[in-house]
């Protein structure tokens, strides 16, 4: 019997593995991936340092604890090279392998600014437990107990490392080419909040313009801005964003658009090829919307459901809202990000309450499609996700 394969080893990999064995006992199962196969928890790379925590104390499980747990084979340090989705075969770095069907869940590859300068290659980013590794290496070399940390990206990880920074003693600096830090997810208000936040917190923060030239001065980094401005540095993290990887999906010609493009079930174009995580684009709704989805919550649900279409109980990906909680603990966030068809039509309306600000999104049908809050707290989160999709 040909084996189900998963490309990845990332939460979206494992957890269809964790789902299907809770179907199916007997069906051999095979993982091929290009690191060592530990299981982590990837939203614990951005706050793992606040915790005092080594790379190795974020692994929960080991590739081989992995493979007994879902009963698989599974080809570590292994690289797919090529996907022929008519012979149903995959060639790798390790050798060839057929499959009935595939899951692929590569994730995303961290997006690289083009900078110029002799120092732009020693920009780190951190998308891996081992880009970790390197940068909490890089941070706390054994004859300083701080450092000066530039950080490209005032989004929800450059925040995330922001405030956890600069919480232990780290001077930081962080560049944004929007006005206010987490623009593009929040309301003003919030975003506004943010900044007093982090502004209190010791943070510099340098908003409406971009780095441009990154080198070396000295023993130090310079970090040259796109006003004119200057920075010293002792590390550069750029947390700019993610891209879907796509490489392998584009080079079997399977319909791809920001990211490997799924139907309802989780199934790309071809036949019996599934894909999910930060690799997937999903589609929303019968009106064709589609979007990646880089958290958590549509992992889990994805997974559940190829699981289930894998066993041959055909089941729909039914995408709920739930709320993404920023680690920011100078000023904590909750938020629904509004669909992103609703953002040119639709408004914002924020309640004051106490020291807290509630900001509501509401279509142009008026109705609550978003929301983000902060202080946030449990009570007033699940009430906010109650009142989502009623009207004003």
């Amino acid at each position: 019997m040909k084996p189900i394969i998963i490309i990845g080893a990332g939460t979206a990999a494992y957890s269809v593995a964790r789902e299907l064995r809770k179907l199916d006992k007997t069906t051999p199962l095979r993982i091929i991936t290009a690191d060592d196969g530990h299981s982590y928890s990837k939203p614990m790379l951005s706050n793992a340092f606040a915790q005092k925590k080594l790379a190795a104390q974020l692994i929960m499980q080991s590739a081989a604890q992995m493979a007994a747990q879902v009963d698989a084979e599974i080809t570590t340090q292994t690289r797919v090279n090529h996907l022929d989705i008519e012979r149903k075969v995959l060639e790798t770095s390790n050798g060839t392998f057929e499959y009935d069907k595939l899951v692929i869940a590569v994730g995303a590859q961290a997006i690289r600014l083009k900078l110029d300068g002799d120092a732009s290659a020693s920009v780190l980013s951190v998308n891996h437990i081992d880009d970790y590794a390197s940068f909490r290496d890089k941070l706390l070399p054994e004859q300083k107990a701080s450092a000066r940390v530039t950080i490209l990206g005032a989004g929800l990880i450059g925040c995330e490392f922001a405030d956890d920074l600069a919480a232990h003693g780290h001077a930081v600096t962080l560049i944004d080419p929007n006005p206010l830090p987490l623009a593009a997810l929040v309301a003003p208000p919030l975003s506004q909040g943010l900044h007093a936040a982090l502004t209190a917190r010791g943070i510099d923060l340098r908003l409406g313009t971009t780095a441009t030239s990154i080198d070396h001065a000295d023993d130090a980094i310079q970090v040259t801005l796109a006003n004119g401005d200057t920075l010293s540095a002792d590390v550069v993290l750029s947390a700019v964003g993610l891209r879907p990887d796509l490489a392998l999906a584009q080079s079997a010609q399977l319909l791809t658009g920001r990211g490997i493009l799924v139907d309802a079930h989780g199934r790309t174009s071809a036949s019996d090829v599934y894909a999910l995580g930060d690799c997937a684009e999903y589609r929303l709704d019968n009106e064709g919307r589609t979007s990646p989805l880089p958290y958590i919550a549509p992992i889990l649900t994805a997974a559940r459901a190829i699981a289930k279409t894998l066993t041959g109980e055909h089941t729909e990906i039914e995408l709920k809202d739930a709320p993404v909680i920023v680690k920011t603990p100078s000023y904590p966030l909750a938020l629904v990000p509004p669909p992103p068809h609703t953002v040119a039509d639709g408004r914002w309306e924020t309640e004051q309450d106490g020291e807290r600000t509630i900001c509501r999104f509401f279509d142009a049908q008026g109705l609550m499609v978003g929301f983000g809050v902060a202080p946030q707290e449990t009570k007033v989160r699940q009430a906010l996700m109650a009142a989502l999709g009623t009207a004003a």
